[in-house]
């Protein structure tokens, strides 16, 4: 027979060696529904593990794949040869360093130019597909939207138009620019919407999301003041970040929010849980900004 003391050390040792071979808690960023997640360009002041490791210390569980994260730092013909070429078992790659992490690539945030060759801009869709998603979000023009829906349609890959706030002829920031992209296009070409560059440009992203809510692909979800606006931390702007979360939270629409940091701060991992913590309190803490009424929705 063992005496008590002998049965506790030998239970504490049995505790730590079940805590030393458990495996790792993942992440789990769904706030009553509504997935919270990450622009990856975010964490751009590091590489790629490390914004890994940053995203899983905050809790985050789902990733907008920022092109920054995954091409080299080539110029010229040299990068326009790697965006023809670049292996897909690269991305392979990259997509299990996400499994393993348990964060979801849900998009990948690639940038189709004016100047690019057909099959650089074809194979960002393999790379797509290489990650696990059929979803792009891209900052580009009007005028490339054909040759983009040409492949949207080939790999069946939706592709999010990234709206700013610049007023110009061929960029994306008015609804009317989005809709031009959309109409008489395929259904694969769609909306992603950042709402700070939305307000800052003078547009009700409420209102938005309410009457497009079925094309848009994900949310940035930034702090921006109006009329063109400087960047500011959440809540500190005039971005109606609370009631638009609240709005995904009451209509349950499987739009991806994720958090993009652009404003003047300290330490990327301290700002990004600030507005992770920021979200968490729309959604569950207290209730949106009654001066801003979710129409329509009951």
């Amino acid at each position: 027979m063992i005496s008590r003391r002998q049965f506790s050390v030998a239970a504490a040792g049995a505790l730590a060696a079940s805590r030393l071979f458990a495996k790792p808690v993942k992440p789990d960023s769904v706030i009553d529904g509504v997935q919270i997640g990450a622009q990856s360009y975010s964490f751009r002041d590091r590489p790629l593990d490390a914004a890994i490791a940053a995203m899983v210390q905050i809790g985050l569980s789902e990733c907008e794949l920022w092109d920054g994260h995954i091409e080299p730092k080539l110029r010229g013909a040299d990068m326009m040869h790697w965006r023809e070429t670049a292996p897909v078992e690269t991305f392979q790659q990259v997509r299990r360093k996400f499994d393993d992490a348990g964060i979801q690539i849900y998009a990948l945030n690639y940038s189709f130019r004016k100047n690019w060759t057909d099959r650089a801009i074809e194979h960002g869709f393999e790379i797509a597909r290489a990650l696990g998603t059929d979803k792009i979000t891209a900052s580009t023009t009007l005028p490339v939207v054909d040759r983009i829906d040409q492949y949207a349609k080939q790999y069946k890959v939706y592709v999010g138009m990234h709206g700013h706030s610049n007023m110009k002829p061929g960029e994306f920031a008015s609804p009317d620019s989005f809709a031009e992209a959309m109409n008489g296009r395929s259904k694969y070409i769609c909306v992603n919407l950042d709402i700070g560059h939305f307000t800052a440009a003078g547009f009700d992203a409420v209102d938005y999301i309410q009457q497009h809510h079925d094309r848009i692909i994900t949310l940035h979800i930034k702090d921006r003041k109006k009329n063109q606006g400087e960047n500011m931390p959440l809540g500190q702007g005039d971005t109606p970040i609370k009631p638009v979360l609240q709005l995904l939270k009451k209509t349950q629409w499987k739009i991806p929010a994720n958090i993009e940091y652009e404003y003047k701060g300290g330490d990327t991992v301290e700002e990004v849980t600030k507005c992770y913590a920021y979200c968490r309190e729309a959604l569950l803490g207290a209730p949106a900004n009654q001066d801003t009424p979710l129409v329509g929705v009951k």
